[in-house]
């Protein structure tokens, strides 16, 4: 036993030093048409529609994006910005975006258009917003050299937003260094408060809140195990991504800027990528149970990272003893594609649940120097991303060459003396997949309004979601409520959850503050005999409940903008599920009855038993039709 915890260890501290990213991280160069038209002109701000994100005009607009990265994480130039010796914690270098010590901005931006990119995800730390350590040796870009880190951010955002690019802030790592092994860097609050982590990301929020250009905000990247625990999805303790990413989420569009996308990452890794111990790449699966509902709907976008040389229960580095897991370039094609569906896509691919959204595979890539399973997989994925129109973005977008030699992973790689190499060279592998990928056909022009179901689960914390509403509603009881475009349609047993939608309705609520019912006041027929009824006044809808413990405490009632006087029905939730055939909305409280009304439909009101032994835990739902 002694002799395999030792074991343990030192593979842990193998995948300390190289990290499961290790082999990944080493970008390229490049240089394509760098008279190539500008990407298309498109109108912000940005918004999701089912499983797409449209622009203000409600047209598709496919993340096509590039991973420029640089600022977080330090590099001093002389070789490969990804070689762990180039790459300490501390070390300066330029702590920049990759390639502008060797060609002009201007170039780097051109050739991004000449790729076919429209949006770039731009890579920041939480040390480089308070780094005051002028950056130098930008010897391309001299009018850089001497401004701090997050100055020289700026004026790449500036750029790229100027030449019609979306920009997606990513908060990548914690201090300036490579990424991402088990490094201190693992999660939001490695190394630092959660409450730190919320801070920056107002503070960055509200830093680019004027230029309509700048898109989303891309919470963490690569969300993973440390040396002792794992990083989990629901639990409400203080690894629950889940939660951090949904109070982030809130805290952006509530008090920083309400037009951002919110990317929100699956679980990366978790466990000890040892044989014989648990670990996995759950990714996305959790959200099939558990799906974030926003304070502001249609602005939440999932993402996951695929790597070939990691794999569904694969760390990606070497020498773990992982030895009976098969990494993705191990999977043939109809393998690789269902477990990329189970992990990923399953939450664009699938409509009418409360966890559909837009799924950007927002970290994937390949060396133009691989061998043949690694081009096999590209060119699979590739094929996943088309079949299944995801939006995407390639890692990385920017690298270095010598002579054609050294890192050969950017879609565009830099020479000393300026030189690129491109992904669409005519002697690079990869170029008849990327071409086939920017110019794939996928959903275009404008997408129709489509229903909208989202859940509520406040087992650990309040779920209040709707801004009109006060934060503390019915203080001291857990609360639920919906965005304040939506109405509450669902209800569980033993106020475990509840879905909400504009289904039917689209923008029911009228001007005014929705008002707490905690009394039979407004009853006015016997809809469950026997049982204590909180209901809303004739000209009010539900639009969320409280429960302290699992007793109802009071309803949350909206006024409508229109009359609402339809004929009522009693569906119950005590006895088994109670909800419309066809599964709209999909389950949103996993284990528990529900009883939930149609479409067609609002929920009027609560009813509970008072008796000894029931609990007062919610028995019945009140619908009622528009």
């Amino acid at each position: 036993m002694r002799s395999r915890l030792l074991l343990v260890l030192a593979l842990l501290a193998t995948w300390l030093l190289l990290g499961p990213s290790a082999v990944m991280a080493q970008p390229a160069r490049t240089t394509p048409n760098a008279t190539a038209d500008a990407p298309p002109a498109w109108s912000a701000p940005l918004s999701t529609r089912g499983c797409y994100i449209v622009d203000a005009d409600g047209k598709r607009f496919k993340l096509k994006s590039g991973n420029w990265h640089g600022s977080s994480g330090t590099w001093d130039g002389s070789g490969s910005p990804d070689d762990p010796a180039h790459n300490h914690a501390g070390e300066v270098g330029h702590r920049a975006p990759l390639g502008l010590d060797r060609v002009p901005m201007s170039r780097i931006i051109a050739d991004f258009q000449g790729l076919g990119l429209n949006s770039v995800r731009l890579p920041f730390s939480d040390e480089m917003l308070s780094d005051t350590q002028p950056v130098t040796g930008l010897t391309a870009n001299p009018r850089l050299n001497g401004l701090r880190p997050l100055e020289v951010f700026d004026e790449a955002v500036q750029a790229l937003t100027d030449a019609g690019f979306a920009v997606i802030l990513n908060n990548h790592t914690t201090t300036t260094r490579w990424c991402c092994g088990v490094d201190g860097n693992e999660r939001w609050n490695s190394g630092q408060s959660t409450q730190k982590w919320l801070d920056d990301w107002v503070f960055m929020a509200k830093r680019y809140r004027s230029n309509p250009r700048v898109v989303g905000a891309d919470l963490r990247n690569e969300v993973r195990r440390d040396v002792f625990d794992d990083p989990n999805w629901g639990l409400g303790d203080a690894h629950d991504w889940a939660a951090a990413a949904q109070q982030a989420g809130d805290l952006i569009l509530k008090d920083a800027n309400p037009d951002l996308l919110i990317m929100v990452e699956g679980i990366n890794w978790a466990g000890i990528p040892v044989d014989g111990f648990w670990h996995d790449r759950p990714l996305l699966k959790p959200v099939a149970a558990l799906s974030n509902t926003l304070v502001r709907s249609h602005k939440l976008v999932y993402a996951a990272h695929f790597y070939g040389y990691t794999g569904p229960r694969h760390s990606g580095a070497t020498g773990t003893g992982e030895t009976t897991d098969a990494r993705y370039r191990d999977l043939g094609r109809d393998d690789l594609f269902s477990v990329m569906r189970d992990t990923a896509s399953y939450v664009a691919d699938t409509p009418d649940r409360h966890f559909t959204a837009p799924v950007w595979i927002s970290e994937f890539g390949v060396a133009k120097d691989t061998d043949a399973k690694e081009r096999t997989w590209f060119a699979n994925t590739v094929d996943f991303l088309i079949d299944h129109d995801l939006d995407f973005a390639y890692w990385p977008a920017v690298g270095f060459h010598d002579n054609d030699q050294g890192n050969r992973w950017g879609l565009i790689r830099y020479d000393t003396a300026g030189t690129a190499r491109s992904i669409l060279d005519g002697d690079d592998w990869r170029a008849t997949a990327w071409r086939k990928l920017t110019a794939a056909p996928g959903r275009e022009g404008t997408v129709p309004q489509v229903r909208t179901w989202s859940m509520l689960k406040a087992t650990h914390a309040d779920a209040n979601r709707a801004l009109r509403a006060a934060a503390d509603w019915d203080s001291g009881a857990r609360k639920l409520s919906c965005p304040d475009d939506q109405r509450l349609i669902g209800i569980s047993q033993r106020g475990q959850g509840a879905l909400c939608t504009d289904a039917g309705a689209s923008a029911l609520a009228a001007s005014g503050a929705p008002v707490k019912v905690a009394s039979q006041a407004n009853v006015t027929a016997d809809w469950a005999s026997g049982f204590t009824k909180y209901q809303c006044a004739e000209a009010q809808f539900m639009i969320g409940y409280s429960v302290r413990g699992n007793r109802v405490s009071a309803v949350l009632c909206s006024p409508a903008r229109i009359t609402l006087a339809g004929a009522g029905r009693t569906l119950w939730d005590d006895r088994g599920d109670s909800r419309p055939a066809s599964g709209e909305g999909g389950d949103y409280a996993t284990g528990f009855y529900k009883a939930q009304c149609n479409a067609d439909e609002y929920a009027a009101g609560i009813a509970f038993s008072t008796a000894i032994g029931r609990g007062g835990t919610a028995d019945a739902l009140y619908c009622r039709k528009i």
